[in-house]
């Protein structure tokens, strides 16, 4: 295992020096703007009504802009992006708080692909495990594919109960995504570059979300809610 390990460190090192995956991380501006990018992207396909059904009552949302998985065999994927707690009785934001994701991933592949994933959070005790410096998907919580399309039950657990649902988009096609092993933690740099003095998720997920930086993303937020059925 250990071995496996380091090559496939030294493979992303690789990959990292030629340019396929990005070296530095993303400004918070720029992860709120790929942010944007991503819902606008999802908001034209014709099967997003699902997805906005699960946001309209969730307790809140995960956006990742680009997650990066690359490998040879044995790879691993990588991910900058944000999180935003919603109440939808007064239907107001919370946050964000950034987030990375990361975990290694095993079976036939190979080279570098993008991904942009959205994670929708649908109770409270999911909302909480968000909230922590670090969570695993599918071992401290169960994630479901996100239901899309007509037959979208028949792709989940029938009822909508699981605490978090995945959605991504990739090379302009919508789907579920099932996600299980990868980490998601608080991204406390970009916290602290944003907020202006260290912030944890929780104190951030007491602020309201009424930044002027905030405004574009939040509008297609609630559009995407606005085409819920």
């Amino acid at each position: 295992m250990v071995r496996i390990i380091k090559i496939l460190s030294v493979f992303l090192a690789l990959l990292l020096a030629a340019g396929a995956l990005p070296v530095s991380a993303d400004s918070p501006e720029e992860r709120i703007s790929g942010s944007v990018k991503t819902l606008r992207a999802m908001i034209q396909q014709q099967d997003v009504e699902q997805m906005a059904h699960l946001l309209s009552n969730a307790r809140g949302v995960v956006i990742f802009p680009a997650v990066y998985k690359a490998g040879f065999v044995f790879g691993g994927r990588y991910g900058e992006g944000l999180l935003l707690k919603y109440d939808p009785k007064t239907r107001r934001w919370y946050g964000p708080s950034f987030m990375t994701i990361a975990g290694a991933s095993w079976g036939l592949q190979i080279g570098v692909q993008s991904t942009a994933l959205v994670l929708v959070i649908t109770n409270d005790r999911g909302m909480e495990g968000f909230i922590g410096n670090k969570v695993t998907l599918g071992g401290d919580f169960a994630v479901a594919a996100g239901p899309v399309g007509r037959s979208a039950q028949a792709a989940t657990d029938g009822k909508f109960e699981a605490s978090i649902y995945s959605y991504s988009m990739s090379k302009g096609l919508f789907a579920g995504l099932s996600l299980e092993g990868a980490a998601v933690s608080v991204d406390e740099n970009a916290n602290r570059a944003y907020w202006g003095s260290p912030m944890t998720s929780r104190q951030a997920m007491d602020k309201r979300a009424t930044s002027s930086k905030m405004q574009a993303l939040l509008k297609e937020l609630n559009a995407l809610i606005r085409k819920a059925k």
